[in-house]
C-alpha cells in the first residue's frame, strides 16, 4: 500500500476463521516477518504454533484503540508489526482504527512507516460457506454492537434492509451485557419479513467449538447466540433444503433451470435485462400512468418514494441504444 525509507512497517493481518487450514500463505509469511504480533488474546491464541520467538502483546476486546497505538509505537521503533484481526482486518477488524491513529498522528501514505492490509476471509464469507449458499443474491452486514454506534443509527438500517429484503448477516449480536439487541434486531425484521424466514446460526465457524442451527425468524432470538455468533437472515426467497440455506439468484425468473440458458421463459431473453428490469419497468411505469394511475399509487404499487417516481415519470420515455437497435433488426 506504501512504501518505507527505514524497516518500520505494520501489517494488518486478518486471520480468517481462526483455523490455520484457512489461513492465507500471506498472512502466515507476515507473521513470519514480524518482530512483534499484537492482537486480542483470543486470537493471539488462534496462531500461538506460529508467536515462537515474537515479541507478543495482548490486548482486552475494547482496546482497539490501545492496539493501534503500540503497533504505530513499535513501527516508530523500526520494527515489523503484525496487527491481527480474526476474519478480515478491513471488516469490523483493525484496519480501521489503526489508520484513524495514524492520521491523527500525522501518518500519509508517503511517510516512512508501511502499512500493508493483508485480507482474510470474513465471519459473513466462512459462516455461509458451513451452511449452503445464503449469500448469492444481494446482501449486506450490520453490527448489533451499540458500544461506539448509537442504537438509533442502528435500528434505522435494520429496518432499511429488512424493507428492502437484503439477506443479512447481523456481527456481534449478543453478548454478556448486551443481551437485549438481538430480540430488537428481531422484533425489526418482523415488521417486514415472514416470521418462516429461515435463519442460520453459526457460532465458531471452522473453530473446534463450532456449532450450526437453523431456525427462522420468529425463533431466532431463542437460540444459542453470543459474540462468536453470526446470525444470517435469509430473505423472501431464501430456503432450507435438505439441511443446506439457498438464496436464489434469480435465474429461474428468466429460465427454465432444468434446461438451462436455452430455454428462455417467454418474453424473456438470453443475455439481456428481465422484462421486468428498467426498461420493462420504465414502460410499464408510463404506461400506468397514462391509464390514470397517479405517482402515490404508483409508489404504494412498487413500494418506493414517491418523489422518485414522479421525479421518473417527468422524463420522457427512451429506450437505451442495443434495445432500440434490436428492435430495428426485428422489424
Amino acid at each position: 500500500m506504501t512504501q518505507a525509507t527505514n524497516n518500520g512497517k505494520i501489517m494488518l493481518v486478518g486471520l480468517g476463521p481462526g483455523s490455520h487450514d484457512y489461513l492465507t500463505g500471506r498472512a502466515r509469511s507476515a507473521i513470519a516477518e514480524a518482530d512483534t504480533v499484537i492482537g486480542y488474546a483470543t486470537y493471539i491464541k488462534l496462531v500461538k504454533e506460529l508467536l515462537d520467538g515474537k515479541e507478543v502483546i495482548k490486548k482486552a476486546m475494547t482496546e482497539e484503540l490501545d492496539r493501534a497505538i503500540e503497533a504505530y509505537d513499535r513501527a516508530k521503533q523500526g520494527k515489523k508489526v503484525a496487527l491481527v484481526s480474526s476474519g478480515d482486518a478491513g471488516v469490523y477488524g483493525m484496519a480501521g482504527p489503526t489508520f484513524e491513529v495514524l492520521f491523527q498522528a500525522g501518518w500519509t501514505p508517503d511517510s516512512d512507516i508501511e502499512v500493508e492490509i493483508i485480507p482474510g476471509a470474513s465471519a459473513l464469507n466462512t459462516c455461509a460457506s458451513l451452511v449452503g449458499a445464503p449469500l448469492t443474491h444481494d446482501f449486506c452486514a450490520i453490527s448489533l454492537s451499540d458500544l461506539l454506534t448509537p442504537w438509533p443509527t442502528i435500528a434505522r438500517r435494520l429496518d432499511a434492509v429488512a424493507y428492502s429484503d437484503f439477506v443479512v448477516a447481523l456481527y456481534n449480536p449478543k453478548s454478556g451485557r448486551r443481551t437485549r439487541q438481538i430480540q430488537e434486531a428481531q422484533r425489526i425484521f418482523l415488521r417486514h419479513r415472514d416470521p418462516q424466514t429461515p435463519v442460520a446460526i453459526v457460532k465458531s465457524a471452522f473453530r473446534p467449538k463450532q456449532r450450526i442451527e437453523f431456525t427462522t425468524l420468529e425463533k431466532m432470538s431463542e437460540s444459542d447466540i453470543g459474540m462468536l455468533t453470526t446470525v444470517l437472515i435469509g430473505n423472501s426467497n431464501t430456503f432450507v433444503k435438505h439441511g443446506l440455506m439457498i438464496t436464489p439468484r434469480g435465474y429461474a425468473n428468466k429460465y427454465d433451470v432444468e434446461i438451462g440458458s436455452n430455454g428462455t421463459r417467454e418474453g424473456e431473453k438470453a443475455g439481456h435485462s428481465l422484462s421486468t428490469g428498467l426498461n420493462g419497468w420504465l414502460a410499464a411505469l408510463h404506461a400506468a400512468h397514462a391509464d390514470g394511475k397517479s405517482p402515490a399509487d404508483l409508489a404504494k404499487t412498487y413500494r418506493l418514494p414517491e418523489d422518485y417516481i414522479a421525479a421518473v415519470l417527468n422524463e420522457p420515455l427512451e429506450l437505451e441504444e442495443d434495445d432500440k437497435a434490436e428492435e430495428t433488426a426485428e422489424a
